[in-house]
């Protein structure tokens, strides 16, 4: 029986109850970057062991060729040897022993502190990537060649969406003919329209000095420290070439940018029946080791120097040869590659979300949400591509961003898994229930597990059908793309003064 003093009790909440829903807004994220990955492990222990262990025998008796002279000379002076074919063989136990010395963590730097992010273990976080040479345009609805001027604004745009933890160069400025001015350009397009983590890449190895020397003057003209005291942003470099080939142009990159302090994510991007068995556990075992080859460059010159272990496997369509972005096949081969590089301890990268759909549809969204699911839930360190990509790569999105922002904050979601605790198992919410009213409705758990435990898409239609026709019908797409363009419309805290930057412009070919 309820008493008049319970009564008196729960009409009195109602109020503050509403005002709770009020302030949803200052609620803490309930599904924040950074969730502990894992649950999902494609592989069975014993199927790991068995790839891990082919990739150590690959590394052992194929070996690895083309290898650059200074390369070459600091691994056999470290325990690697030449097999009768001429090739680089590495020992077991040398790989064991780089891996044991590598880095497993590392915090991964903004312009600003609080855009910092914890980097290894099982911490989970989504980040962009990718050269799209198309862009789809934001007013015409067309696809057009990238620009100098979309990579600030989707470095802009990037800059405002929370499930995406850092801005890795997603397009490729086709407007731009020297590739030391794109290189250059590239940075400083990062320079100017975020201040999260970010990520290029350099053409050739003589790029990086001048470059550097640009960004250093940025850091002291604002007051910031110099890079190599607050490193904010890596090299994404791919110094292997498949099969299990170096490449002496990347691995040059790779050295300079160790001299200037820039953490390396070493990509291998081999595809599947073409570059690599098509296979999924031969693929795998050629492509962990592909990896280990580049985490063995890095060590073999700077042991315990910050790089991401990002085997990427890719799939092509074996009827047609044509690159697969999305798919099953895909999915599962990302997940079972963080599952490996989480296996050995290592700083794990993959992909997600490529999606081959040329427009912000169903295919997309299927797409996009299976891989990006399989790749959070294997625990990989950091995925990339996950946001904005389509047409398998070779376009970007300024509507596809933001759905998949949101698409990614559902996501980290579903990482964060369930609370059990004395409190979430809500013993005493059932008992005061039955007790009273016989519903939920209103209680202060329920209040708090609102604010909590769920997550409210800002974008995603949850109207009755009778509402959304009223509406107008409108569809994700066109909601996304006026987030969008109200982001993108905003211009009011630039992050580079416009003196600087005339500066700048005087002394370096920005264009």
């Amino acid at each position: 029986m309820t008493t008049d003093t319970t009564k008196r009790r729960r009409a009195g909440g109602r109020e503050a109850r509403k005002a709770a829903r009020i302030t949803m807004s200052d609620a803490p994220n309930p599904c924040p970057p950074g969730a502990l990955g894992g649950r999902y492990q494609p592989l069975r222990d014993d199927e790991c062991t068995q790839i891990i262990d082919t990739a150590m025998r690959i590394l052992a008796e194929i070996g690895m060729g083309e290898v650059p002279e200074r390369l070459q000379t600091q691994a056999l002076a470290k325990g690697a040897r030449l097999n009768h074919h001429g090739r680089l063989c590495f020992p077991r136990e040398l790989i064991q022993e780089i891996i044991a010395g590598a880095c497993k963590s590392f915090t991964y730097m903004g312009r600003r502190p609080e855009r910092d992010i914890e980097i290894g273990g099982e911490r989970v976080f989504f980040g962009t990537g990718g050269a799209a040479v198309q862009t789809l345009d934001l007013t015409s609805g067309r696809y057009r060649p990238s620009t100098l001027a979309d990579l600030v604004d989707f470095a802009r745009l990037v800059d405002r969406l929370d499930a995406i933890s850092w801005f890795t160069r997603c397009c490729v400025a086709t407007d731009l003919e020297d590739i030391f001015e794109l290189d250059l350009n590239t940075v400083f397009a990062l320079l100017k329209g975020t201040s999260k983590p970010v990520g290029t890449s350099f053409t050739l190895a003589e790029h990086v000095p001048p470059i550097m020397t640009m960004v250093d003057e940025v850091l002291a003209a604002t007051g910031a420290p110099p890079f190599i005291e607050r490193p904010f942003m890596k090299a994404h470099i791919s110094p292997i070439i498949s099969p299990l080939r170096y490449g002496e142009d990347a691995v040059d990159v790779t050295l300079a940018c160790i001299e200037h302090g820039i953490p390396i994510n070493a990509i291998i991007a081999a595809q599947s029946g073409a570059t690599a068995p098509a296979t999924l556990a031969g693929f795998l075992a050629q492509t962990t080791a592909e990896t280990l080859a580049a985490l063995a460059l890095v060590n073999l010159f700077k042991p315990g120097y910050p790089m991401i272990f990002s085997n990427w496997p890719l799939v092509i369509d074996l009827r047609t040869g044509a690159f697969c972005g999305g798919g099953g096949e895909i999915s599962v081969l990302n997940a079972a590659s963080a599952q490996i590089s989480n296996r050995l301890g290592l700083i794990s990268g993959v992909a997600s979300s490529m999606s081959d759909a040329k427009a912000v549809d169903a295919q997309m969204g299927s797409e996009k949400a299976m891989s990006s699911v399989a790749a959070g839930l294997s625990g990989a360190n950091m995925v990339y591509e996950s946001a904005g990509m389509m047409g398998s790569l070779l376009g970007a999105s300024f509507e596809a961003f933001v759905a998949d922002n949101e698409m990614l904050s559902h996501v980290n979601r579903m990482i964060r898994g369930v609370d059990v605790n004395e409190d979430t198992l809500g013993f005493q919410a059932i008992l005061d229930a039955i007790q009273g009213d016989g519903h939920f409705l209103g209680a202060d758990h329920t209040i708090a597990a609102m604010q909590r435990d769920y997550y409210y898409p800002p974008l995603a239609d949850r109207q009755t059908p009778v509402e959304w026709n009223d509406a107008g019908g409108p569809q994700m797409w066109q909601r996304a793309k006026q987030k969008a363009q109200e982001i993108l419309a905003d211009r009011t805290v630039p992050l580079i003064d416009p003196g600087l930057e005339a500066d700048l412009r005087k002394r370096y070919p920005l264009r």
